[in-house]
């Protein structure tokens, strides 16, 4: 018996002393709230710990525990972290809110915080009342029924929910006043007119979400108004302006929001209307809308979501506004402003001269307006009206022409010889997404330097021939998107030239255009959309790790899974490419003249030099893997931005894809997966399909690998 006690007693101390111990780590959550605060990616984390990001994700999941040396370091930062940090919230009387940058247009400004919100309690099924409350949690409804789909994932909070969003960022309103948010809520909407509307969803809903970033702002509530709601609201249900897309200014729901004193952006009343007030002790009062009738959710991006029931749709948008941000446009315009709530231009810093808070740059942020050299300038840009004649066909050495592949070669005689069967493409999981990943880029004004030395580190424009650089022309040449060999000096991104030096080539630029500051400003944003597309991936039943042929039969039929996360997925990829194109958007409108500035151009976030370096980077990532397969006598016969096909005897990318001896993927080649960068089954079409769409119709096989027209932009 005295020895069974000190056994006890000695695990007793033994656990004591574990709970006590000095290395110990905070959960696992708080790991990554921690993280996610002081606006460090995984990568970075990663990098300074001198371990893989795959293993920074195991230690925010709790899939495993960091070891000496790792660990002391590890939890030097995250003691670091926390002391920035701390868990409670921050009351505006603390840290004062920096004040809003300037915007090209009247940007809404700031809401008033609805007051703290008790704990929701168990709700009883809805039933009818003598008189309608304004705001009523009636029931919890669950998702209609649907043959087998996983439940979705939606990510799970680092931190408790906040009070002012109780109800989640967005709702869909129905007809009847019934209001969807996420997670099966139903609320009751008693607003008839659209200022109503706004009042109840700032004063009454609860709805929106907490900022991604410290110096952010918080993602206004989103309430979607179907064509019921619509004609309950007085909105027609189609908009008779249809090169405007927006309501006329006499219009009665635009003079009875104005009678409210509320205010629209410049855009007006159009399919994604802000509807705001001044800000009111520095505090935002705005609230977006989406108007389902009027085509507010593009097919291209999202399909048939508009046509779901109110409860689906409030589950499909809200799994995009939890992994993504809450919408608040097109796909494109959600890409774009996810950069910034991630990398927000401004912060709140003190003025020393008078103790009080101001609004300051954010470092490592895109902080200003920037005019983009010469070369890196579309043909309407004002630098390039003042250097050119308005038509003006600019050669390779005075414009950048940094786009995807598309390129395609006819068929070799050993080819036609060999008896293919088929010709199979492989597409590139978020190629684009991928390319930004720890890519440095250019953040501050760019310098014009004579014959400079090239240096791989520092982003910018270069002037060099390249023409020299032998390439083997069963391949594309990785310096033009149409896969040419340059006939001279040309204009190229600094990740291009870079991949020309790998390839053993002397560089010699002429000039260039540098930028001394830089940053990996992407990392963030590739990394939030990752985790969108691989937590929507898993919830249509694939995930990293499958054996090849598990997750091409999974491939195969994800998208009947669930049609609703489909459509997440869908919008996550449009997120990517439309962002990135949005970094050098173009002038629109038939009122725009040449040589003119347009509003785009007052954006911070407007970069071509970003998506120049990004694509470049890209199409170069594309090249290496192309590269390393041709060593084993495999080459493409077609390339489309991230698709590439090649000839094989089996209708799969199994019977073609190099395997090594122990049945590992070729290293540095394609392999399959459903990680960003890895590749996928695209289409199949037999031979002769193929060889007459390269030799008598000219037309790039790729493009129609997989039965239907492909987007050149990728993604």
């Amino acid at each position: 018996m005295p020895n069974e006690q000190n056994a006890l007693f000695a695990s007793v101390d033994a656990l004591l002393d574990q709970a006590a111990a000095p290395d110990a780590l905070p959960a696992p959550a708080e790991r990554k709230r921690l993280r996610e605060a002081g606006g460090l990616s995984q990568d970075q984390v990663a990098k300074a710990l001198s371990v893989r990001r795959e293993t920074i994700t195991s230690w925010e999941s709790g899939r495993t525990e960091p070891r000496q040396p790792k660990r002391a370091a590890y939890i030097r930062l995250l003691e670091g972290l926390a002391e920035r940090f701390p868990a409670e919230r921050t009351t505006p009387a603390q840290v004062p809110a920096p004040a809003a940058p300037p915007a090209p247009i009247a940007e809404p400004v700031a809401a008033p915080e609805p007051t703290a919100t008790p704990e929701r309690a168990p709700v009883p099924q809805r039933a009818p009342a003598p008189e309608r409350a304004p705001v009523r949690a009636a029931e919890r409804s669950p998702a209609p029924a649907r043959p087998g789909p996983p439940a979705p994932a939606p990510a799970a909070p680092a931190t408790a929910p906040d009070s002012r969003f109780a109800h989640g960022p967005l709702a869909v309103l129905d007809g009847d006043g019934t209001a969807y948010c996420v997670d099966g809520l139903v609320l009751d909407c008693p607003a008839k007119s659209v200022a109503a509307l706004a009042d109840w969803a700032l004063a009454e809903a609860k709805l929106g979400a907490p900022r991604l970033h410290r110096h952010g702002k918080d993602a206004d509530p989103l309430v979607v108004i179907t064509a019921a709601a619509a004609e309950r609201l007085g909105l027609p249900s189609t908009l008779e302006d249809r090169r405007g897309l927006r309501l006329p200014a006499d219009h009665k729901v635009v003079t009875q929001l104005a009678r409210a004193k509320w205010q629209l952006t410049r855009r007006g009343f159009g399919p994604w209307p802000r509807i705001y007030r001044p800000a009111q002790s520095g505090r935002r009062q705005c609230v977006q809308l989406a108007v389902l009738p009027w085509g507010a959710l593009d097919a291209r991006s999202w399909g048939d979501t508009d046509r779901l029931p109110p409860a689906e749709l409030a589950r499909v948008l809200g799994a995009y506004a939890t992994r993504v941000i809450t919408p608040r446009g097109s796909t494109a315009v959600c890409g774009l402003e996810l950069m910034t709530a991630l990398r927000p231009p401004t912060r709140a810093v003190k003025d020393e001269s008078t103790g009080s808070w101001i609004s300051g740059p954010n470092p490592g942020a895109l902080t200003e307006p920037l005019d983009p050299a010469p070369p890196e300038a579309p043909a309407e840009h004002p630098v390039v009206a003042a250097r050119y004649p308005r038509h003006h066909e600019r050669t390779p050495d005075q414009v950048i022409d940094e786009e995807a592949y598309d390129w395609f070669r006819p068929l070799t005689d050993e080819e036609c010889a060999r008896g293919y069967a088929y010709g199979v493409g492989i597409d590139v999981n978020m190629a684009f997404a991928a390319a930004a990943n720890r890519l440095t880029v250019g953040t501050g004004p760019a310098t014009h330097v004579q014959a400079p030395e090239f240096d791989a580190k520092l982003p910018g424009s270069w002037l060099v021939d390249l023409s020299h650089v032998e390439i083997d022309p069963r391949l594309p040449n990785p310096f033009t998107p149409k896969g040419d060999r340059p006939t001279g000096p040309g204009w190229y991104a600094t990740s291009t030239v870079a991949y020309a030096v790998e390839l053993g080539a002397r560089v010699r630029p002429s000039e260039a255009y540098v930028r001394h500051e830089h940053g990996a400003y992407l990392d963030a944003w590739y990394t939030r959309l990752r985790d969108a597309y691989m937590a929507t991936m898993a919830d249509l039943g694939v995930t990293t790790g499958m054996p090849d042929a598990d997750f091409l039969d999974a491939m195969a039929r994800h998208k009947d899974t669930d049609p609703g996360q489909a459509a997440v997925l869908s919008a996550i990829k449009s997120s990517v490419k439309g962002g990135i194109g949005k970094l050098r958007e173009r002038p629109q409108g038939a009122g725009y003249k040449y040589g003119e500035r347009w509003p785009a151009l007052e954006r911070p976030t407007w970069s071509p030099h970003i998506r120049a370096e990004l694509i470049g980077k890209a199409r170069t990532n594309m090249h290496r893997k192309m590269t390393k397969l041709a060593s084993v006598g495999l080459f493409p016969v077609a390339v489309l931005s991230d698709c590439a096909v090649y000839l094989s005897h089996g209708p799969s990318p199994l019977d073609f894809l190099p395997y090594t001896d122990d049945g590992k993927p070729l290293p540095g080649g394609f392999r399959l997966g459903v990680s960003p960068g890895m590749v996928k089954h695209e289409g199949t079409q037999d031979f002769l399909w193929v060889a007459a769409m390269t030799e008598d119709e000219q037309i790039n096989p790729a493009r129609h690998i997989k039965g239907t027209d492909a987007a050149a932009g990728g993604e």
